[in-house]
């Protein structure tokens, strides 16, 4: 592993130069990657490990969207494309990809596949570590192991496309034939990632629920909504709110946060800009700070993810989803969204 100093905190990663895809093919060679679910992270890592050489066969239940998708994407019926327990009998490594909820629901009929010596593969730490909940406990004759790519699928394959990658998180949370931890890191490697940093389950899941929840979504979605109404409410026009709220950041200071850092952002702005962001910082860190503490908490003590099994087993949960996603959709602020994203230069010529 490559060493990283961070401030003084050395970290190990993984690299693709003392791991190249090279090494990675012919760790898995002679494997057969069964991914189950082609849903949302499915599609994109399935696609790059194809691209990337690995033998890969889809398990999608029949007569679904997801299973249109997957021949859609050229993974062909009876060959590369078969129901789920065909597929979990076929794989040696299995790729569980599921959902949170779907996986407890599928869980007793995966547990008979699961023989000796095989692997099972999480992209989410959430059925192990809240087992309680889930009663997802793997028999102890096989590998378990993570891979959490730190994005949505649609980047997973969109990153790997661009050549670029995408960051992720490895985990080994059973080591059965020894070899469990190679496997993983080259899993990872022929995803595309750009580099592996490790975790444990339980860190993996409570970071990924608490950062969804927080900054790179609740909170997020929150303080844009919270801006762009008081800017209304001052008799602001829409566009200009919209503007000074989400296109500005997204279209602009975000792409420099990402390419040099904070601090090289700030440094590039206007003096005027400088100030104000270093004077409101703290405030809004430390208003926030006690909404992260009580976050942490819920996702720690397994309540959040309660309500997750609860909610999105529910069989009119598709239909809930649907309306507060509508909602949001219908909402003034994403209505002016939508509206200024069709103005932007690169749509001009589409027109």
């Amino acid at each position: 592993m490559a060493k990283i100093n961070f401030g003084g905190i050395e970290e190990e990663v993984v690299t693709r130069d003392e791991f190249p895809l090279e090494k990675a093919q012919k760790i898995l060679a002679n494997e057969t990657v069964a991914i189950l679910g082609y849903g949302i992270q499915g599609p994109g890592q399935a696609l790059n490990m194809r691209d990337n050489g690995v033998k890969i066969i889809i398990g999608q239940r029949q007569n679904s969207k997801s299973w249109d998708k997957a021949i859609a994407d050229g993974w062909v019926p009876d060959e590369t494309l078969f129901p789920l327990e065909e597929a979990a009998q076929k794989g040696t490594i299995i790729l569980y990809l599921l959902s949170d909820a779907g996986q407890k629901d599928y869980w007793p009929t995966l547990k008979t596949y699961l023989t000796e010596g095989k692997t099972l593969y999480f992209s989410h730490g959430f059925s192990i570590t809240y087992k309680d909940l889930t009663n997802v406990i793997p028999p102890t004759n096989i590998d378990v192991i993570l891979v959490a790519p730190k994005g949505s699928g649609l980047s997973v394959r969109r990153n790997f496309l661009e050549g670029s990658g995408i960051n992720a998180s490895f985990a080994v949370f059973q080591n059965y034939t020894g070899k469990a931890t190679e496997k993983c890191i080259a899993l990872g490697i022929a995803l595309g990632a750009g580099f592996l940093f490790p975790t444990t389950f339980e860190k993996e899941v409570y970071s990924d629920l608490t950062g969804e929840r927080g900054v790179l979504m609740g909170a997020l979605a929150g303080v844009m909504e919270a801006q762009y109404n008081e800017l209304r409410k001052h008799g602001h026009t829409p566009s200009e709110a919209f503007n000074e709220t989400v296109e500005e950041l997204t279209q602009s200071l975000i792409k420099l946060v990402a390419e040099k850092g904070m601090d090289w952002m700030f440094a590039n702005c206007s003096t005027t800009a400088q100030r104000g962001a270093l004077d409101w910082k703290g405030r809004f860190r430390d208003a926030v700070a006690p909404v992260f503490d009580e976050l942490y908490r819920r996702v720690s003590t397994g309540e959040e993810a309660k309500i997750v099994l609860e909610k999105n087993s529910s069989p009119d949960y598709r239909a809930r989803l649907d309306a507060e996603l509508k909602q949001i959709a219908d909402s003034e602020m994403w209505q002016a969204g939508k509206q200024i994203r069709s103005l932007r230069p690169e749509n001009w010529k589409k027109k």
